[in-house]
C-alpha cells in the first residue's frame, strides 16, 4: 500500500478547526449531513431502545412500498378490526368494521400518529393477517435495509418488551424515505388532518418543528413513558439536508428545544466545499511495465465534502493505492482513493481514476523493470561479512 500526503496547494480549502462538539439532552442522538453522508453527532447512536410512534416510520416506509409494487392503492378502503379499534393513545377514533381509505390512513399516521391506522394497515399487509406477522415482516425488511438493531413486535410502537430500534437505524430510515419515496414525502410537512369532524382537535401534527421557519419538513415525534420524548427529523436549507434523531428526552417543551438547536448547530457550524474537480489531477501512481512510468490520478466527479466553517489547521489528506500498478491501464479506471481526515468529524474516502491511457511498454518497458526490480533487490540485501 502506497500513500501519497496531497499538496497543500492542489486542496487550498481544506482548512479548519473542529466545531465544537453539539452537548445534547437527548440520552440518544444522532445527526448526519443527509447531502455528504457526513455524520456530525454521535450520542449512544448504535443502542437499541425503545423508539415509541417513530418506528411507525417503518410500517409507513413498507406501505408505501406496497403502493409502488401494486399491491396496495391509495384509494384501496381497508376494514378496521376488533383488534385495531382496541388501542387508545394516539388515534384516529375509528371504529370497528368500518372502511377507510389508505391515502387517509397514511396521512392519519403521518400527522396524527394513529396508533389503529397503523394496526388496519399492518393487518392488510401481514402475510397471515395479523399485526404480529407484519411485526415480523418488519424485522426482517428492516434488516435486509442495514438496520441491524431493529426488532419490531408491533406495528406502531406501541410499549412492547422487544421492540427496540437504534437512533443510527431511524436515521438511516428516514434517509431511505426521503430517497425512496420523494412523491410521498411532502405529507410529513403537513401541519394538519382533519380526518373526522367531530374530532376537530386531533387535527394537529405533533412536529413542533414544522411551525418554524427553519427549513424542518418531517418526520415523527414520538413519546411513551419508557422511551422519553422524542423526534425523528429532517430540514433543508439552500442545497443542503440534515437527518437528526433525538430521544429520551423528559418533555416535550426539551424536545422542541433541542430539536431546533440541533438544526440550527448543524447549519450553522458546518457549510459544503468543494475541494477538487472532477479531472483534476492530486497526484501520480508508478506504473509497471508502461510506456509511461506514472500515471496521474484524478476524481471521476467533484469532491464535496462537509467542513466546519471557522478556519484555522489544515486537514489530513492522502492518496492510497496499492503499486505500482500494472500496465496496460485504461483512462477512468478506479485505483487510487483520497483519503481525508477532517478533525472532529470522520474520516472520507473519494474514489480517484486513471487520468489518461498507460500502454504496455514493450520489450523495452520490461527490461527496464526487470533492471530496476534487480537493482532494488540488490540494496535491500543485508551486507556480507557483519556490515550494517
Amino acid at each position: 500500500m502506497i500513500r501519497i500526503l496531497v499538496a497543500a496547494a492542489l486542496l487550498f480549502q481544506m482548512n479548519a478547526v473542529p466545531a465544537a462538539a453539539f452537548e445534547t439532552r437527548a440520552s440518544s442522538a444522532y445527526v448526519i449531513d443527509h447531502t455528504t453522508g457526513t455524520v456530525l453527532l454521535n450520542k449512544n447512536a448504535d443502542t437499541p431502545l425503545p423508539p415509541a410512534s417513530m418506528s411507525k416510520l417503518m410500517t409507513l416506509y413498507m406501505a408505501f412500498e406496497a403502493i409502488e409494487r401494486g399491491q396496495l392503492s391509495m384509494t384501496d378502503e381497508l376494514v378496521v378490526s376488533a383488534h385495531a379499534n382496541s388501542f387508545g393513545g394516539s388515534t384516529l377514533f375509528l371504529k370497528q368494521s368500518e372502511r377507510v381509505k389508505v391515502e387517509d390512513l397514511i396521512r392519519g399516521i403521518i400527522v396524527l400518529s394513529g396508533n389503529d391506522a397503523c394496526v388496519v394497515i399492518a393487518e392488510a399487509l401481514s402475510p397471515d393477517g395479523t399485526e404480529g406477522g407484519f411485526a415480523r415482516l418488519m424485522t426482517r425488511r428492516a434488516q435486509e435495509m442495514g438496520m441491524t438493531n431493529s426488532t419490531f413486535v408491533n406495528s406502531s410502537g406501541w410499549p412492547a418488551a422487544g421492540h427496540l430500534m437504534s437512533m443510527r437505524d431511524l436515521g438511516l430510515l428516514a434517509q431511505r424515505l426521503l430517497e425512496d419515496f420523494p412523491e410521498y414525502y411532502p405529507m410529513f410537512a403537513e401541519k394538519e388532518f382533519l380526518f373526522d369532524a367531530t374530532e376537530s382537535a386531533n387535527r394537529f401534527n405533533r412536529n413542533p418543528l414544522l411551525q418554524l421557519d427553519i427549513g424542518a419538513d418531517g418526520l415523527k415525534t414520538g413519546h411513551t413513558q419508557e422511551a422519553g420524548f422524542g423526534l425523528t427529523g429532517s430540514a433543508k436549507q439552500g442545497d443542503r439536508r440534515v437527518v437528526f434523531v433525538l430521544s429520551g428526552m423528559d418533555t416535550a417543551a426539551a424536545r422542541a428545544e433541542e430539536s431546533e438547536a440541533v438544526v440550527n448547530w448543524a447549519f450553522r457550524q458546518f457549510a459544503q466545499r468543494t475541494l477538487a474537480n472532477s479531472g483534476e489531477r492530486l497526484a501520480f501512481a508508478d506504473v509497471w511495465e508502461g510506456a509511461e512510468p506514472q500515471v496521474g490520478l484524478v476524481p471521476a466527479e467533484d469532491i464535496s465534502v462537509l467542513l466546519p466553517i471557522l478556519t484555522g489547521r489544515a486537514v489530513t489528506a492522502e492518496v492510497v493505492y496499492t503499486g505500482p500498478i500494472q500496465a496496460p491501464i485504461a483512462a477512468g479506471t478506479p485505483l487510487a482513493e483520497l483519503v481525508l481526515q477532517p478533525e472532529g468529524l470522520p474520516e472520507q474516502r473519494f474514489a480517484l481514476v486513471a487520468q489518461s491511457d498507460v500502454a504496455h511498454g514493450g520489450f523495452l518497458a520490461r527490461v527496464s523493470t526487470a533492471a530496476l526490480s534487480l537493482i532494488d533487490t540488490m540494496r535491500s540485501e543485508p551486507a556480507e561479512n557483519g556490515g550494517t
